[in-house]
């Protein structure tokens, strides 16, 4: 039975509908509680406000992974298929624009979509095969990075400190690794980073943000397509030569957007289910690292909605029609809440499932999902093997989070630590500067300089404790 706050046809256009805002202080406090209260009211799809915008959010498991896997290739991704914006109803200064603006394979189906995930499995095979000399060549590299930012988070000859692993850990090392695959130069990179934070957040630097995005990916694709070499933007030509300069600066664009937000945020929610939960803490004392990151994908998912997809005709999903057009979003969390999942995972058991959607599914599952993984399982156990009596300095109730449309995250992680007995630094000797390991070219890990830019932010944050 239907409750009583809950009156509308499931025939009533969305337009029409009363629409609450899903952006608020509670969902940005606690957004299970927010779907909760969701599902209560109208079941598994529930009709709400994105920054002005009406979509209809779905929550329920089964509901979710039947829009993902796209049967019947009912569910689009084209933005030509979005009813509101094809009516001019969708402002250019929404502020989600930029990132429904792209046009690269995330906003694509059937031939298309075909072509340009071929140029990525392509492109991401040698970084994610184990076998391949790339492969491992990175993994050395991730180490070496992952190594730079703890020796910097204490000052020379301490054996102890503070830090905010989320601003000095979780979410620089990501940036590294995704400069190098670009084959980017650090300064440029740090700088295409934070604009990629800009965009992510929807806030009011978005568009220029996104504007300057698009003009370092178009002059790196264009350098590629004139000098390749041993990157990812190189390999996916190789795969696909074909590629457009606008096609190849649009899907690498996507890179430094998927393993610096998501990856550092995978690592951060690893980092704090380890110290507040005794089970994960066992877990990563048995060394099942692996089996960590996955527990935490299904528990703590970064990815908190996904972007947009539009029915191609009318069709019923939960209690409602969806009509032809409708913007329909679909939030990972809310499905892996959802009863009918939740209630059959036994949270003390030793596998956790795969069957939860953290990296999708379907013709958009993420194709990168090994290479998040691997960074984070090394990017967690070097902290913890070079870190002891890691604590939080804040209870985990009131640490602060960031919700965006996209991704929720940690503000910050604050900890107090104290080096590892067999990790102390000799006497007099303080700690290499961010990056004086550097990134290596593939081809030969020759030294470079080291990341300025980076080291100055880092340095920084340090002085300001």
């Amino acid at each position: 039975m239907m409750p009583d706050a809950w009156t509308a046809s499931p025939h009533e256009p969305l337009s029409s509908m009363p629409v609450e805002p899903l952006l608020t202080r509670d969902y940005d406090a606690n957004p299970a509680l927010v779907h909760e209260r969701l599902r209560r009211t109208y079941g598994p799809v529930a009709p709400v406000d994105l920054l002005g915008m009406p979509v209809w959010l779905v929550i329920g498991y089964g509901e979710v992974l039947r829009v993902l896997q796209n049967e019947g290739d009912i569910w689009s991704k084209r933005l030509d298929n979005w009813r509101a914006r094809m009516e001019g109803r969708v402002s250019p200064d929404w502020p989600l624009a930029p990132v429904y603006e792209t046009g690269n394979s995330m906003f694509q189906d059937g031939t298309r979509l075909g072509r340009l995930r071929e140029g990525w499995t392509s492109a991401l095979m040698p970084f994610q095969e184990p076998a391949r000399p790339e492969a491992q060549m990175l993994e050395r590299a991730i180490t070496r990075y992952a190594d730079d930012l703890i020796s910097a988070l204490v000052e020379g000859g301490a054996t102890s400190g503070w830090a905010d692993l989320s601003a000095q850990y979780a979410r620089p090392l990501p940036a590294m690794i995704a400069n190098r695959l670009l084959g980017l130069e650090s300064a440029r990179g740090d700088e295409v980073l934070m604009d990629i934070w800009r965009v992510l957040d929807a806030g009011p630097e978005a568009s220029a943000a996104s504007q300057r995005l698009i003009t370092a990916m178009t002059d790196l694709a264009a350098t590629k397509m004139r000098h390749p070499g041993d990157d990812l933007p190189s390999y996916m030509l190789a795969a696909v030569p074909d590629l457009t300069l606008e096609e190849l600066s649009r899907e690498i664009l996507m890179l430094p957007r998927l393993i610096g937000d998501f990856t550092g945020a995978l690592i951060c929610n690893a980092v704090l289910e380890v110290l507040t939960d005794p089970n994960v803490r066992a877990i990563l004392s048995r060394g099942t690292i692996d089996e960590l990151v996955n527990r935490v994908a299904l528990a703590n998912s970064p990815m908190a909605n996904l972007t947009f997809r539009f029915p191609t005709v009318d069709v019923r999903l939960g209690r409602f029609v969806i009509a032809a057009g409708d913007p329909v979003m679909l939030s990972i969390p809310g499905a892996h809440a959802d009863p009918v999942f939740a209630g059959a995972i036994d949270p003390k058991a030793m596998r956790s499932t795969r069957a939860h959607l953290a990296w999708g599914a379907g013709p958009h599952r993420c194709p990168g999902r090994q290479l998040s993984i691997r960074i984070t399982t090394i990017a967690v156990s070097r902290l913890f093997e070079r870190l002891s009596q890691v604590r939080l300095t804040l209870p985990p109730d009131q640490l602060p989070w960031r919700s965006t449309p996209l991704f929720r995250t940690l503000r910050m992680l604050p900890v107090q630590f104290e080096l590892a007995p067999s990790h102390l630094p000799p006497r007099n000797v303080g700690p290499a500067p961010v990056g004086a390991h550097a990134a290596r070219t593939p081809a030969g890990e020759q030294e470079e300089a080291p990341r300025s830019a980076l080291s100055r932010f880092l340095r920084g944050l340090r002085k300001e404790r």
